[in-house]
């Protein structure tokens, strides 16, 4: 009886492997068609409307992370925007002066002023532009992240802790905005402006933004009188004084140009101040008039 159970098991095994090949009702035997399409894996993209723990001009898989907004947090995601066409398709990420980063910054600075409600270079505000990894870049990746944040002042503008989205965040009266400053001088050299109440004696108070489109910052940073004159024609509307020649006997100007790197992304917005040398202010000047504003 033994020299047959080995027989016997064998035989069963090659039926079990005979039936195993014998193909089921409704199949058709062939078993390389009926497996699902495998997704085509998509490169990391982050997140919008959401907030940041940090900042990050370079975003990569492994280190992003947001929070709650709120939680404290440094930074907003506001959008998240897609290099196209000719822009898509150079081999390195985009520099500043490139024509496609001046072109995402146009993007981030739309959707920031729809965010505000206002425009983020007339407040204590930062608009920061993010890009993938350069693995990333040549992995597809062809997003570009917009960040806001709030900052300290007018001349410390790393970003701070807050808790709250900006959403809405220049509608109606809010701290965030530029008003009266009183400036600090070393010499005749502009140290810091001390924000105060408009109210309290002053010499300085922020007047408008001006865009200035057709200049380098190497050209920007030799015409002083230019950029002094563009500020004095927003003052003169602000206070609603004749832009003549009593003008500079009324009021001179202080402004504020994004650094080289904004100005190199596309940011032009020139931050400009009405600037009392000779006498304290306790009032805003806007559209305080020839009276409010006398020549002298």
């Amino acid at each position: 009886m033994r020299r047959w159970l080995p027989a016997l098991v064998l035989a069963s095994v090659t039926t079990m492997l005979l039936a195993g090949c014998t193909p089921a009702r409704g199949a058709d035997g062939d078993l390389t068609d009926d497996w699902p399409t495998l997704r085509v894996p998509k490169p990391f993209a982050p997140a919008t409307d959401t907030c940041l723990p940090r900042i990050a001009t370079v975003v990569q898989a492994s280190t992003y992370e947001t929070v709650d907004c709120a939680r404290n947090h440094l930074a907003e995601t506001i959008h998240v925007g897609t290099f196209v066409g000719p822009d898509a398709l150079t081999e390195a990420r985009p520099e500043p002066g490139s024509s496609a980063l001046s072109t995402a910054r146009a993007e981030c600075d739309q959707r920031a002023r729809e965010v505000l409600g206002g425009d983020w270079h007339t407040a204590r505000l930062a608009l920061s532009l993010a890009l993938p990894s350069a693995p990333a870049w040549a992995g597809g990746a062809r997003w570009f992240r917009c960040d806001l944040s709030e900052t300290g002042s007018i001349d410390n503008t790393r970003p701070v802790n807050r808790t709250g989205s900006l959403r809405g965040a220049l509608i109606g009266d809010t701290p965030l905005t530029h008003r009266c400053f009183d400036p600090k001088l070393i010499g005749d050299n502009l140290n810091y402006m001390a924000p105060v109440l408009c109210t309290e004696p002053h010499r300085a108070e922020f007047v408008g933004v001006y865009e200035e489109r057709d200049m380098s910052w190497a050209e920007f940073t030799k015409s002083a009188e230019q950029a002094h004159q563009r500020c004095m024609a927003l003052i003169a509307e602000y206070a609603a004084v004749p832009n003549n020649s009593e003008l500079p006997y009324r009021a001179g100007s202080i402004y504020y140009p994004p650094s080289q790197r904004e100005w190199e992304e596309g940011d032009r917005g020139v931050r400009c101040f009405l600037w009392s040398d000779d006498r304290k202010l306790t009032r805003s000047m806007r559209g305080a008039g020839p009276e409010g504003l006398p020549a002298i």
